[in-house]
This record gives structure tokens, C-alpha cells and sequence, in this order.
């Protein structure tokens, strides 16, 4: 296993955030763990991170967990502070997978979208825990 500096905000109750972590395995890289629902981004920390994938907050948010509309954060006028007010006092709002790599930061929804910014390449087939084959044995994306 290589030491390229990636980290991955994962949640391993979560089918994605595990085929994720697989993946950047599968590069041979053994990345830095964080379990953000255990021990939660700061302010500062989540604010950078969402701000390095370049979407909007509200593609960092979690909108089908149940707190969600539970705390009126569908409403149209909800300001990103106000989300993430919400995920810092809510982690499960936090989409998952993030992954941080040399090459970006990434929510990797889908999965496969982590191949994008990994610094080393596949090192064999991996199929996800659904069946889904995503690299074939030569290391090469297949979609």
C-alpha cells in the first residue's frame, strides 16, 4: 500500500461509502479513515470541504434522511449557513462519501466517481456489493 495522502469521510453503515473505500483500495492506497458520524467536521473543516468539491451546500445534505424536513430545511428560502448549521448539529445530514485526494475533493455519488481524483490507478477488477462490475482486471474503468 502506497501513502498518497486521501481521506474519506465515510460512513460504513452506507453501501456507496464502503464501495468507495473499496475502491481507493483497490488503487493500492490505504487512505485515512474518518467516520464522520463518531467524530464530525468542524465548521471550518466542512465549510472547506464542501467548498473543494465545488457544488452547492445543498449537495452536501442528506435531503431524504427524516431530520431533514423535520427541521423545515426543505423550505425555499433555507440559506447554506442554515444547512450547515443543521449538519454540523445533525451529522447524519452529511452526504457520504467525501473523499479528499492530491488530484480534488469529491462526494463520490456514485462510487465510481472517486476514480476521478485518485492519484494511483485500479490495480484489478472490482465489482461493487451489488453485482455492478466497474473495472475490469486490467485496472481500466468500464463506464
Amino acid at each position: 500500500m502506497t501513502t498518497t495522502p486521501v481521506t474519506i469521510y465515510h460512513n460504513p453503515k452506507c453501501g456507496t461509502s464502503r464501495n468507495t473505500l473499496a475502491m481507493i483500495r483497490n488503487s493500492g492506497i490505504e487512505p485515512l479513515v474518518i467516520e464522520y458520524l463518531k467524530t464530525p467536521p468542524d465548521r471550518a473543516t466542512l465549510e472547506a470541504l464542501i467548498a473543494a468539491t465545488g457544488q452547492p451546500v445543498i449537495a452536501a445534505v442528506r435531503t431524504k434522511e427524516a431530520v431533514f424536513t423535520e427541521l423545515g430545511l426543505d423550505a425555499p428560502r433555507t440559506t447554506g449557513a442554515q444547512l450547515i448549521d443543521a449538519m454540523l448539529a445533525h451529522p447524519i445530514l452529511i452526504n457520504r462519501p467525501i473523499v479528499v485526494t492530491p488530484l480534488g475533493t469529491r462526494l463520490c455519488r456514485p462510487s465510481e466517481q472517486v476514480l476521478d481524483i485518485l492519484p494511483a490507478p485500479q490495480q484489478g477488477t472490482f465489482t461493487k456489493e451489488d453485482g455492478e462490475a466497474v473495472v475490469n482486471a486490467e485496472g481500466e474503468r468500464l463506464a
